[in-house]
Formats: structure tokens, sequence, C-alpha cells
């Protein structure tokens, strides 16, 4: 095992396989940015499937056993299930995960399934049509987000986690309804705080619905308590409803940061490595694995980089004065 500057493990790496998405949320991808004529990143740019299957064999040496495959939208990079089949087969690998906006999923869940794939975590930021409409940026409807998500179930894809942002003014008011849609199944519905990632959002404090805020909207409906977390790390504080109708979760980096836990290494679309989801500078993999470095010197540029790690952003965030600057944008590194 490997650890930073503050004790940290590595133990999960995220991989980022495309820049390109389906959708234009504002708090990720906002359409006035990334219009008809945006340039993403050529094909040649991008890792093979062959070189981040190679890197993510030497993250898991260094202790990495969960692996999460990202974007932009997974889904949009063709042949997936055969670049999940090779992460599946990887000794170490205990845990291999998507972050979907689940356009896509309907058609690919059973053959993502059949590759190894083992849980899915899909975006869903609303039930109601107009909210969800301007949180996705294509006016589209959440139905075939859901169809993909009854997909993954019948595929066995479990468990499943519905992802949900939450902005002031936009669907704040539609928290209850998306709760009791998956109250009483195996799904867990989790609230994000909005947050400042990237620098093209036009992130504000008085954007943000506090957790505190977001708990007390569902109490009004559904009694929870609080519950331990699965493991040392987790990003989600967990409540159970007191009837037990299941679970739901909160990620309330902004408001509650979670720093001093975090083990999570980022792949970027363009095969560097970020060691902060606010990261400013990543470490070029592709260039020197392009080159013909060894194992063993791939391997030492991951170990130095996290050995000098010392990010904690979210909880230096109240205390910066001015831009923290320029940081990496959420599509090219995933949530």
């Amino acid at each position: 095992m490997v650890r930073d500057s503050l004790d940290r493990q590595l133990k999960d790496l995220r991989i980022s396989v495309t820049d390109r998405c389906n959708f234009r949320c504002p708090y990720c991808m906002p359409a006035g940015s990334f219009g008809p004529s945006y340039r993403f990143l050529p094909r040649e740019e991008l890792l093979t499937f062959e070189e981040i299957a190679r890197l993510t064999r030497l993250f898991t040496l260094l202790g990495a056993t969960k692996i999460r495959l990202t974007g932009g939208e997974p889904l949009l990079r063709d042949g997936l299930p055969i670049l999940v089949n090779r992460i599946h087969g990887i000794e170490g690998v205990r845990d291999l995960a998507l972050t979907t906006n689940g356009y896509l999923l309907a058609e690919l869940a059973l053959p993502l399934r059949q590759a190894g794939l083992g849980r899915v975590t899909v975006s869903l930021d609303s039930l109601d049509e107009e909210a969800f409409g301007t949180m996705n940026g294509r006016a589209y409807g959440p139905e075939r987000v859901l169809a993909g998500i009854r997909a993954a179930e019948s595929a066995g894809l479990s468990p499943i986690k519905i992802n949900a942002v939450v902005q002031r003014g936009v669907n704040e008011h539609t928290l209850v309804d998306l709760a009791r849609r998956f109250r009483g199944t195996p799904h867990i519905v989790r609230f994000i705080e909005y947050m400042d990632v990237g620098n093209i959002n036009g992130w504000r404090m008085d954007h943000v619905v506090p957790a505190s805020e977001i708990v007390a909207r569902l109490e009004e409906a559904f009694p929870l308590e609080p519950i331990e977390p699965n493991y040392s790390g987790e990003v989600a504080l967990r409540y159970r409803y007191l009837d037990a109708a299941g679970e739901i979760g909160i990620i309330a980096s902004v408001t509650r940061p979670f720093c001093g836990d975090c083990t999570r290494a980022r792949l970027s679309t363009e095969g560097k490595l970020y060691t902060c989801l606010f990261g400013t500078e990543g470490t070029d993999l592709k260039g020197p694995l392009r080159s013909g470095a060894t194992d063993e010197e791939l391997t030492g540029l991951i170990t130095d980089a996290w050995r000098r790690r010392s990010d904690r952003y979210s909880e230096e965030r109240t205390t910066m004065t001015g831009s923290p600057g320029r940081k990496i944008e959420m599509y090219q590194i995933g949530g």
C-alpha cells in the first residue's frame, strides 16, 4: 500500500474513458461552452483499452481495489464491454463499477454485466420533466434514464445508486418525489451538494442546498435516522427510513468535506493522474507509457505522485482568498 503525505492510502481508481457526453448539464458541460463547434480530443489522444488495462494493473499493485469507469459519458466509448472484460480479469480488482447518465444504459446493461461489470451509478437529477430538462441541458425527459435503471436491475447490476445533484432554484423542490420513486427498492438515491468543480459552471455558494436542508426536506415526508458508513472513506452520509423502506445518501463535500479520508486517484481522458477532483495539475502517464516506459518506471511515477499528495481542497475552500486557480473540468475526470 502506498500512502500520501497525510497518510491516506491509495484504494480507488476512477478512469475517464471519454471526454464526450450526450448531455449538456450546466454544472459540468454547459451548452454555451460546448456547442457544435467544440473540439473534443481526437481518438488517438485517448488512452487505448490496452493502455488503460496496463495502468489499472499497476494501480492495483499499489493497493487500488475499487475501479470506476467514468467520462464524460462512458457509454459513448465504442466497445466499452471489451474494456470492462479486460479490467475484470485483472488480479486485485475487487469492485468494478461505472457511472453513467443512463441514456444509453438500456441497450448496454446486459453486455456490460456479462463482461464483468459489478454495479452502476446512474445520474438522475429529477423526475420532473422541466427540472430534469434544465439539469441535462438537452430538454430530455427522465423516462429513458428510468428504462436504463430497469435494464440494469434486470441484468443483475447491483447495488444501483442514483445520483442527484441539487441546485438551488432548479430542482430542490423535486427531492421528495425522487426519494419516493425509489423508496422500498434496493436502489439508493444519493443527493449531492452542488460543487465548484472546474471553472466554467458559474458556481456560487448561494446555488448550494446544504445537506442539512436536504435532510430536513426529506424528513418532512419520511422519518430518517443516520447509520454508520459501510467503510472508512465512504463519501456519502447514510440514512435509513425508520420503516425499513431502504436508505438514502447525502454527499456533502461543500458543507461537510471529507478530504481526510479520501483514497481516490483519477486517471483523466488524456492519460494524466490527478489526486483530487479539484486538481489543477496532473502527472502525465500517457507520454512515458507511449515512449516505452517499463512497468517499474510507470509505477514509480504513480508512487511519487501519490506520496507527494497533500490535496484537501474541500476542507480549505472556505479559508481561501481569491481564486484557487484553474481546476480540471469534471467531464475530463468524472465525478
